[in-house]
Protein backbone atom coordinates (compact mmCIF):
# COMPACT_ATOMS: atom_id res chain seq x y z
CA UNK A 1 0.00 0.00 0.00
CA UNK A 2 2.59 2.17 0.39
CA UNK A 3 4.31 2.25 -2.61
CA UNK A 4 0.81 2.39 -4.03
CA UNK A 5 0.65 5.91 -2.53
CA UNK A 6 3.67 6.83 -3.58
CA UNK A 7 3.04 6.18 -6.90
CA UNK A 8 -0.38 8.06 -6.83
CA UNK A 9 1.66 11.32 -4.91
CA UNK A 10 3.98 11.10 -8.08
CA UNK A 11 1.09 10.62 -10.72
CA UNK A 12 -0.30 14.09 -8.86
CA UNK A 13 2.42 16.05 -8.59
CA UNK A 14 3.52 15.00 -11.72
CA UNK A 15 -0.33 16.29 -13.12
CA UNK A 16 0.11 19.81 -11.15
CA UNK A 17 -2.36 18.67 -8.38
CA UNK A 18 -1.29 20.04 -5.00
CA UNK A 19 -0.26 17.07 -2.19
CA UNK A 20 -0.59 16.71 1.28
CA UNK A 21 1.02 13.52 2.41
CA UNK A 22 0.26 12.57 5.96
CA UNK A 23 2.38 9.90 7.63
CA UNK A 24 0.84 8.23 10.08
CA UNK A 25 1.36 4.67 12.61
CA UNK A 26 3.91 3.23 10.59
CA UNK A 27 4.14 5.01 7.84
CA UNK A 28 6.17 7.67 9.66
CA UNK A 29 9.51 5.13 9.72
CA UNK A 30 9.11 6.45 6.04
CA UNK A 31 9.81 10.10 6.12
CA UNK A 32 12.99 10.12 5.57
CA UNK A 33 12.24 7.88 2.71
CA UNK A 34 14.26 9.69 -1.05
CA UNK A 35 11.19 8.71 -2.98
CA UNK A 36 9.21 11.40 -0.57
CA UNK A 37 12.19 13.51 0.36
CA UNK A 38 12.12 14.00 -3.89
CA UNK A 39 8.64 14.45 -3.64
CA UNK A 40 8.97 17.60 -0.86
CA UNK A 41 11.52 19.01 -2.77
CA UNK A 42 9.24 19.02 -5.75
CA UNK A 43 6.67 20.96 -3.67
CA UNK A 44 4.80 18.23 -1.54
CA UNK A 45 3.47 19.12 1.82
CA UNK A 46 4.80 16.14 3.70
CA UNK A 47 3.76 15.52 7.66
CA UNK A 48 3.74 13.02 9.96
CA UNK A 49 2.22 12.12 13.34
CA UNK A 50 4.00 13.51 16.07
CA UNK A 51 2.59 10.56 18.27
CA UNK A 52 3.20 7.74 15.78
CA UNK A 53 7.15 8.76 15.87
CA UNK A 54 7.44 9.20 19.69
CA UNK A 55 5.96 5.73 19.78
CA UNK A 56 8.64 4.68 17.80
CA UNK A 57 11.68 6.92 19.30
CA UNK A 58 11.82 8.87 16.14
CA UNK A 59 13.06 12.21 16.67
CA UNK A 60 11.36 14.72 14.79
CA UNK A 61 12.87 16.19 11.59
CA UNK A 62 13.14 19.01 9.25
CA UNK A 63 12.22 16.90 6.22
CA UNK A 64 8.41 16.72 7.67
CA UNK A 65 5.83 18.93 9.73
CA UNK A 66 4.96 16.46 12.87
CA UNK A 67 1.49 17.02 14.01
CA UNK A 68 -1.47 15.59 15.34
CA UNK A 69 -4.38 14.12 14.24
CA UNK A 70 -6.01 17.38 14.59
CA UNK A 71 -3.84 18.82 11.57
CA UNK A 72 -5.00 15.55 9.60
CA UNK A 73 -8.50 16.52 10.55
CA UNK A 74 -8.68 20.13 9.09
CA UNK A 75 -6.20 18.78 5.92
CA UNK A 76 -9.29 16.33 5.28
CA UNK A 77 -11.94 18.82 6.05
CA UNK A 78 -10.36 21.66 3.69
CA UNK A 79 -9.50 18.89 0.53
CA UNK A 80 -11.61 18.44 -2.61
CA UNK A 81 -10.10 14.64 -2.58
CA UNK A 82 -8.93 12.77 0.34
CA UNK A 83 -6.92 9.17 -0.43
CA UNK A 84 -5.94 6.98 2.09
CA UNK A 85 -4.04 3.67 2.55
CA UNK A 86 -3.53 1.33 5.36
Amino acid sequence: NFEHSLQLAEAAINANVAVFFYCLDDAVTSVENNRLQAMRAAGMRLFACAYGAQQRKLPPSENAIFGGLTMLSDMTYATDRFVSFN
